[in-house]
């Protein structure tokens, strides 16, 4: 059963920012980003308890060919992303979120 994905505010900046830095280094850059994204929600929809907690209930899943993790939290109806961050950006600033 695929459980609904709801994406914070924040998660939403996050994934903003990724897109018009991706954008503007040009070669469809962007939108691959976008798919890899697609694909990880649509993962993490179907199997929320796939990917590893890597703080309290917050759990990370990592993007294919992109050095990008989404933070979610699984709620019973649903699963809440709180964060979409390169790899080498500081843990606490997702941990605050959760």
């Amino acid at each position: 059963m695929n459980k609904p994905i709801k994406v914070r505010g924040e998660a939403e900046r996050d994934i903003g920012e990724a897109y018009r830095w991706y954008a503007e280094r040009g070669r469809g850059l962007a939108e691959e980003f976008l798919r890899a994204l697609d694909a990880a929600l649509a993962s993490i929809g179907r199997h929320p308890q796939a990917y590893p907690a890597v703080f309290g209930d917050i759990r990370r899943a990592l993007l294919r060919k992109f050095p990008y993790s989404v933070f979610y939290i699984e709620e019973p109806d649903a699963v809440v992303v709180i964060g979409c961050f390169h790899v080498r950006q500081d843990p606490r600033r997702w941990v605050a979120r959760g």
